[in-house]
């Protein structure tokens, strides 16, 4: 299908051949008919794309912090290396878009193959022949409105929200700041609601437009004072909202002169906010930021897993007021053919960028139209390289993020015998993408290509933590050497099911290792030197100062990302495992307290004991200073001791010998690991990593996390 994307690093907008996105629960694949060009927020997202790098660096300062942070920890080539790797993912444009359901996932049954829709969404209601939408962001269109009016639908959204934080009444004089897209529906939407309004703008074309539209009085910046004072008979207006788009704070000024006293100021577009006191305390205004398009954005549960709120409770989410949006057009209250100046064939799309960017050709609403080929859209898989030649590992990689494409992928193109057959992910975009960078045979966004074919014998999965234990099995069953990030799993079942697939498919020669990197690190293989011919039980305590993550990020919801403990505590315990050289058989869990992260397992300890008497304590902590390295380990026996500093530097202690060994950098293992897990396919040699260690890791941390539920100890039963 045809998508139009930038390249933040160098700015260059084109429209590609991507795979379709995945269908996913919860929500819908939709073939757009037309999409909408916001003229403001996507002209500010190409021209911030389009500057310099050190143009890009002070638009975000703080992720300029972050890097040099990285440099000090990673070293400037490492780092340098993910920066660019970020800067040159793909983003899709557009969020507004209207077309017929092609898909409809589970859990999304209110929808039927074959309705009219209009979406909403960054990353969802994009600029592309087939896009996939939760379906909390997607309205049925009533009979009355067409395609190109219901591609307005996030615009509109958006304009009655901050219409509703205004809290007009009949008879209310109101004044409208800008008279852009947002600003023309605005006006439209107050004359709906019986407001006499007065709009300003600097475009005497969209001040005559507004008139036409049902304005009462239009007049520029410089005259508003006195057109105010004269529209409200000297009294000031009820209300004012700001729709205009600027950086400095004109706007929420003259907003605070026109206001009558008590009155109310709304800021819907993105303008200067240093506000001043005397207008606003004198006057006692109400001053409200309103949040696009109403309860539920910036809300995970609402959004993507389609949890709704109370309608009792929260009459207007941004769903109902997408829907009262349509209506209103629906029932001719508002005119969107006037707003509408350009159309475009999504083959032609990048000449829309142009004249938005040039600023040559008199511009307002901008629909982007597609052809109607379901068959070719629908298409799940994309040929990249015709003549791909396989190797001794055939790789074909399910799930492509961060982690993945930093730590792992330049690895594997140093591993001469391992062939990337292969890219699927969600995105297509991002498939296509990365499949063109590592010169893979073919992308694509259903993992069953993957899995269906011949030639890949070995997979990558680097999705999301629900969907490891499912794909591990399927791919086991596919016949295929299995690399899965951690965690293997996020349930017992899980584990099971995966247990009994593996049994059989081991003895075959398959190979199934999970991404517990760290016990690959030099620094472990010098700890388990140094305690290589111990008598006695080791005593280890493993620090991870890991940082906050905030409550509504993926990992955090145990359904998904299975929380920090399975998501990460995971390797630490395997780290004990790895140096001591046996599994863990008990584990007990207590939380330190919510009281400063507010997430329910990432402040606790976490204590093991060990099959060879060895006990093992992890303290892990959102709560640390950033300035702190992440992990500290020690561990002690017969009169030795050492510490290990995040994979820097160990410091070993016997008798009056004290050794220090040191890496150039932080050297968690990802090459070694990496060469190991090729090394096992290649040459058919077993994993260091047996399938009863990954098992008790997985069970340790599920069971970890029981006892912080249950207050009580859990001894960890292997089959």
């Amino acid at each position: 299908m045809k998508q139009v994307i930038q390249n933040f690093r160098s700015g260059v907008l084109k429209i590609d051949d991507v795979p379709p996105p995945m269908l996913r629960d919860g929500g819908l694949l939709v073939m757009n008919h037309v999409s909408l060009i916001s003229p403001g927020t996507e002209k500010s997202t190409v021209q911030v794309a389009q500057k310099s790098l050190l143009g890009k660096a002070m638009e975000r300062p703080e992720m300029v912090k972050k890097v040099l942070t990285a440099i000090q920890k990673d070293g400037l080539k490492d780092t340098l290396q993910r920066v660019f790797e970020r800067l040159d993912t793909p983003a899709a444009l557009g969020y507004s878009c209207a077309g017929t359901v092609a898909a409809v996932g589970a859990d999304a049954s209110q929808f039927s193959v074959g309705d009219r829709v209009a979406c909403a969404g960054q990353n969802y209601a994009s600029h592309a022949e087939v896009v996939y939408v939760p379906k909390n962001l997607c309205v049925k269109l009533p009979t009355t409105v067409d395609f190109e009016d219901a591609a307005c639908v996030t615009l509109g959204a958006i304009a009655l929200q901050g219409v509703r934080q205004a809290e007009p009444r009949l008879g209310d004089r109101i004044a409208v700041i800008g008279l852009g897209l947002l600003g023309q529906l605005t006006v439209q939407m107050l004359k709906a609601a019986g407001c006499r309004v007065l709009g300003s703008d600097l475009d005497g074309t969209k001040l005559d437009l507004a008139r036409q539209l049902g304005a009462d009085l239009t007049v520029r910046p410089s005259g508003l004072m006195d057109a105010a004072t004269g529209f409200s008979e000297g009294h000031g207006v009820d209300a004012v909202i700001i729709t205009a788009s600027t950086k400095d704070n004109s706007p929420v000024e003259i907003a605070g002169a026109i206001a009558r006293k008590k009155g109310r100021v709304v800021v819907v577009g993105a303008v200067g906010m240093n506000l001043p006191r005397e207008p606003y305390y004198k006057k006692e205004l109400d001053f409200k930021l309103s949040m696009s398009y109403g309860p539920g954005r910036y809300d995970s549960a609402y959004e993507e897993k389609g949890q709704d709120y109370p309608y009792s409770y929260v009459r207007w989410t941004e769903n109902r007021n997408m829907a009262a949006f349509l209506d209103l057009v629906g029932d001719g209250k508002v005119q969107l053919k006037p707003l509408i100046t350009h159309r475009f064939e999504i083959s032609k799309a990048d000449d829309a960028y142009r004249m938005m960017t040039e600023g040559q050709t008199p511009y307002m609403g901008m629909l982007i139209t597609y052809p109607l080929d379901q068959q070719q859209a629908l298409q799940p898989s994309i040929t990249v390289v015709s003549d791909k030649p396989t190797g001794p590992l055939t790789l074909g990689l399910i799930g492509v993020g961060n982690h993945v494409k930093d730590m792992l992928l330049p690895q594997l193109q140093s591993q001469a015998a391992v062939s990337i057959r292969a890219v699927c992910t969600a995105s297509g975009i991002n498939a296509k993408a990365l499949g063109e960078k590592l010169h893979a045979g073919y992308c694509t966004s259903d993992s069953q290509d993957v899995l269906r074919d011949p030639a890949i014998n070995t997979v990558l999965i680097g999705t999301r933590h629900d969907t490891h234990g499912r794909l591990v099995v399927k791919a086991l069953e596919a016949d295929k050497h299995v690399f899965v990030e951690k965690p293997l799993c996020l349930t017992e079942e899980e584990l099971d099911a995966i247990h009994a697939v593996y049994r059989d498919k081991a003895a075959k020669g398959l190979r199934l290792m999970v991404g517990f990197n760290r016990r690959f690190s030099p620094h472990a293989e010098k700890a388990r030197e140094f305690f290589a011919h111990r008598e006695n039980p080791l005593v280890m305590w493993h620090r991870i100062n890991a940082g906050k993550i905030p409550a509504e990020h993926w990992i955090q919801d145990p359904s998904v990302g299975g929380g920090r403990l399975i998501g990460e505590a995971c390797h630490f315990v395997d780290y004990m495992q790895s140096v001591c050289g046996a599994r863990p058989n008990s584990v007990f869990a207590r939380r330190i307290g919510r009281q400063s992260s507010g997430i329910t397992d990432d402040q606790c300890i976490i204590t093991l004991t060990f099959e060879d008497g060895s006990i093992g304590s992890i303290i892990y902590t959102a709560g640390g200073n950033s300035g702190l390295a992440k992990e500290r380990f020690e561990a002690h026996a017969d009169g030795k001791s050492l510490t290990m500093d995040d994979f820097e530097e160990t410091h070993l202690y016997s008798g009056s010998h004290r050794e220090v060994f040191k890496t150039s950098k932080r050297d968690k293992g990802f090459k070694t690991e990496i060469a190991h897990f090729v090394q096992t396919v290649e040459q058919g040699i077993p994993c260091v990593m047996s399938f009863g260690e990954i098992a008790a890791v997985t069970r340790a941390c599920l069971l970890a996390v029981r006892s912080l539920q249950s207050g009580s100890a859990h001894d960890i039963a292997y089959v």
